[in-house]
């Protein structure tokens, strides 16, 4: 699809559908949520087990064939969590499988594809038991996962440190650089003389963005109408 031919009150009436379905089926499942989370497609998003728990403004994007998993492991003496902070946003095809701990700070972006593990999932020696070793995982505020890049047990990695797309990230990563590759070492630092704009600066007047993004869906679909929606359903043309 090339653009978008719903009707401004349609697009209108799947978004509130959304949020519905977020608070009434997505909601209950996290031990904890903060205020306005911005859920899109929840249908796709998957939460398995206790001690979930994200803060304020979570952003979560999903798609059918790359639904977001969030997944915590209770076997014998081991219990995951995963805490997520404020203005966290998770991208199509984001995995977080915890039997520890895993700590996402405020403002980190994890892109397509991304996955974060505290744990080996199987014994090294004893392929039959599940879990393995497992140490914590911290991301510290305002990482940036590349897509695809794998964050592996034990590992830190700074405040406002950027991962390659690709990257597996097997050992502490310093904060203020990027860093790429298999396994992921340090390429650069980010220039200290160039101010950091982090996601929180978005949702400082709420009411302000969501008027602003209600503007923009008027003025590009205001044009469509109904019947050309269902036109373009059931019969597509080349440049729909």
């Amino acid at each position: 699809m090339i653009q978008d031919h719903r009707p401004f009150w349609l697009k209108r009436c799947a978004q509130i559908f959304e949020r519905w379905y977020g608070r009434h089926f997505i909601a209950p499942q996290f031990t904890a949520l903060g205020t306005t989370p911005d859920l899109m497609k929840p249908w796709y998003l998957r939460l398995y087990g206790a001690n979930i728990r994200a803060g304020d403004f979570l952003h979560v994007v999903t798609a059918q064939d790359r639904r977001v998993c969030l997944s915590t492991w209770q076997f014998d003496e081991h219990q995951g969590h995963i805490d997520l902070g404020h203005y966290v946003l998770l991208c199509p095809g984001v995995r977080i499988d915890s039997a520890s701990q895993i700590t996402i700070g405020n403002n980190c972006m994890l892109a397509a594809g991304s996955y974060v593990t505290d744990a080996d999932w199987h014994d090294l020696y004893d392929r039959t038991r599940p879990i393995g070793k497992t140490k914590p995982v911290l991301l510290c505020d305002n990482v940036w996962l590349g897509d695809g890049a794998t964050v592996c047990k034990g590992v830190t990695i700074g405040e406002n440190s950027i991962i390659g797309a690709g990257s597996v990230v097997a050992t502490d990563i310093p904060a203020n650089v990027i860093a790429a590759g298999n396994p992921a070492v340090v390429i650069r630092s980010l220039d200290p003389n160039q101010t950091l704009v982090r996601r929180e600066t978005i949702f400082q007047d709420p009411t302000a963005l969501a008027e602003r993004t209600r503007g923009i869906d008027r003025y590009l679909l205001t044009p469509n109408s109904l019947l050309g929606w269902l036109r373009n359903k059931l019969k597509p043309r080349r440049g729909d």
